[in-house]
């Protein structure tokens, strides 16, 4: 080991925070497997550094601990930044080198687990359970480091699955990769099962809760792995799950959530984590972060279980500890944007941006949510100004990009920005991506605006509103955006409409498209009038002038204007199913239950919903998208009325 590592130090982006200790001796050489548990607090060292925005250092302090990359902590640390970096670029180059380390990760796990045994112990273990080659004894029978290797075995799976779908874009590689999160899910249920066996018998022997001769790193990642498997699983849609349920797989959500929490000695009654960091496993932070990406992120897509004042315990906690943290940084602008505070969302994303500038692919983490909040806040020309950002810079969705730089100009106005936006609109379609053979929705629902802006001859009705529609942008804004801007756009749209109904004819194709839209848009808006979402915080803005009752009623007229005239819709067919699952939405808040089941069925029962579904050709926008949160929301309606 060369004589500056033994010295390390943050250099690139000045001293490490204080609370980030000091970095532990160099590995010693050479390498021994037997040894590798000894790697442990260095890793722990590069994953502080990391969440401390120190990314770069991180990465360098991993390289340089283990040149060869022969380490089982350090192979898999580095290994998960270059998965880390593919994932942010989305560019083949680096997505196709952080399969490699993924794949390279997964070989030196395999070189440090148990060894496989015989065929004939093997059918010997089908009679005799000493044998057992998958049982709680067979994880008995190992050591400490091969139960570790069984674990970052799991997790470099975990990685090479995800970056092989992404990179390879075809069903046959999402089948190949789905044959290894099978083998992660049963390597995870496993080290559960031998987790609750060793620790109910050390309850036995009046020893305390837990086996104290299990490690909390290995318990961490164990925590970590069932957790997180429970969570997929629970999220799958109906359909999915069922396939999967065949192969004696079941995910329960809330075992998840709590799996995730023991890590961190999370409870719902304390405000401060049960587990000090002097005692915390290695993977404690990652569970953490899942937590907050479950509560803030995957919340936009299901209700049951998301918890946003458990997500404010954990970003307090580690805000104090990583104050310059990008990822908890993220996180708090986005716990504020589910707070309907778009502004104070801002004011995070800005700090995360200042927090780092070595890993500019996290910008564009912040470009996005920035362009999402200033929607929430009806700023267009600010929203404009970052997604052109990222239509120069980012290479994550090209299309969505150019539709978001086109849409905020056809709502600015003037001939000028009209003309830019046609020739923006005119690229969607070449810009699209497709992943494991599928095309992402959002881009797909893009696309089909696109074409439709082309065959109305350069027109669009409320396009960066219907945009910000999909990015829970209504469901966000403060009841004064909602009650003196978005509403007040839609209710003139709607006179518009109105004074042109006698002569369609002037108006040209999709008019009944449009003046459906208005409606949704109008129910929409007059739905968070009534009943703001639960998780916001809703600021003392005075009075405005119309009342909750009074809003609740014209939603509801608003959604049943659409049913009315959803055969004589030629383009936007997701407007009367988006319309029903909406009124469900409303239904709920409002106390009746029967009802909103009623609704959320019928997105569900897979009838053509519209009067005269004729003219719909396929599946209509964002089918999958709705079904997925039309579900999430009658699993919860018997659960909880928070919805």
């Amino acid at each position: 080991m060369t004589s500056d590592m033994k010295t390390f130090d943050v250099a690139q982006a000045g001293e490490p925070d204080s609370d980030i200790p000091p970095p532990p001796p160099a590995p010693k050489t050479p390498y021994s497997p037997e040894h590798a548990l000894d790697d442990i607090p260095g890793v722990r060292y590069a994953l502080d550094l990391f969440l401390a925005s120190h990314m770069l250092e991180s990465e360098k302090y991993c390289d340089e601990c283990d040149p060869k990359k022969e380490r089982l902590y350090f192979t898999t640390g580095y290994g998960l930044i270059q998965c880390l970096k593919g994932l942010m670029s989305f560019e083949n180059e680096d997505l196709l080198t952080a399969l490699g380390h993924a794949k390279h990760g997964n070989a030196v796990a395999a070189h440090h687990r148990k060894k496989s045994v015989s065929m004939a112990t093997r059918l010997a273990g089908l009679v005799v359970s000493s044998l057992h080659t998958s049982g709680v004894g067979y994880y008995k029978s190992m050591t400490p480091v091969e139960r570790h290797a069984e674990l970052v075995y799991a997790e470099s799976l975990f990685e090479k699955a995800i970056l092989g779908i992404v990179y390879s874009g075809d069903w046959l590689s999402f089948i190949k990769e789905a044959l290894n999160m099978r083998t992660l899910i049963n390597i995870y249920r496993n080290l559960g099962k031998y987790l609750e066996a060793v620790d109910a018998e050390a309850q036995a022997r009046g020893e305390g809760p837990e086996d104290a001769s299990i490690d909390a790193d290995f318990r961490s990642g164990v925590y970590l792995g069932v957790g997180m498997s429970n969570l997929i699983l629970s999220m799958m849609p109906g359909r999915l799950l069922t396939i999967v349920e065949m192969f004696g797989y079941k995910g329960d959500r809330q075992a998840g959530l709590d799996y995730l929490m023991r890590a961190g000695g999370w409870t719902k009654a304390s405000s401060e984590p049960g587990v000090p960091k002097e005692k915390e496993g290695v993977r404690r932070s990652i569970c953490d972060a899942a937590l907050l990406i479950f509560h803030l992120v995957l919340s936009s897509f299901t209700f049951e279980g998301v918890d946003i004042e458990m997500a404010q315990k954990i970003l307090d906690w580690n805000l104090k500890r990583y104050p310059n943290g990008i990822l908890f940084l993220f996180g708090a602008g986005r716990l504020n944007l589910c707070r309907s505070r778009p502004q104070k969302a801002l004011d995070y994303y800005k700090k995360a941006m200042q927090a780092q500038s070595q890993y500019y692919n996290l910008h564009q983490i912040s470009y996005w949510e920035m362009a999402v909040a200033n929607l929430c806040l009806w700023d267009i020309p600010t929203s404009l100004e970052h997604w052109r950002t990222m239509l120069k810079s980012s290479t994550w969705s090209k299309a969505c990009y150019t539709y978001g730089v086109a849409v905020c100009l056809l709502q600015l106005g003037g001939e000028e920005n009209k003309k830019e936006a046609a020739s923006l609109l005119d690229k969607v379609p070449s810009l699209r991506q497709r992943i494991a053979g599928k095309s992402i929705p959002l881009e797909k629902f893009v696309e089909r605006k696109a074409r439709k802006f082309k065959s109305q001859g350069g027109r669009l009705l409320l396009p960066a509103l219907e945009f910000g529609y999909v990015f829970l942008c209504i469901a966000h804004a403060p009841r004064s955006v909602l009650v003196t801007k978005m509403l007040p756009m839609v209710q003139e749209s709607l006179r518009t409409l109105d004074s042109r109904r006698e002569n369609q004819s002037k108006y040209g194709s999709g008019y009944w498209d449009d003046y459906c839209l208005a409606r949704f848009l109008q129910g929409v808006c007059l739905r968070y009038v009534a009943h703001p979402d639960p998780d916001a915080i809703v600021e003392d803005e005075g009075p405005t002038d119309i009342t909750p009752a009074e809003a609740e009623k014209q939603s509801r007229d608003a959604f049943a204007a659409v049913f009315a005239n959803g055969q004589k819709i030629e383009y936007d067919h997701w407007l009367v199913y988006y319309s029903h699952y909406e009124l469900g939405r409303l239904m709920l808040c409002a106390g009746d239950k029967a009802g909103a089941r009623t609704q959320f069925e019928l997105v569900l029962s897979g009838k053509p919903l519209e009067v005269n579904a004729g003219g719909k050709k396929g599946k209509y926008s964002m089918e999958s998208n709705l079904h997925v949160r039309a579900n999430a929301a009658l699993d919860a309606v018997e659960k909880r009325s928070k919805l």
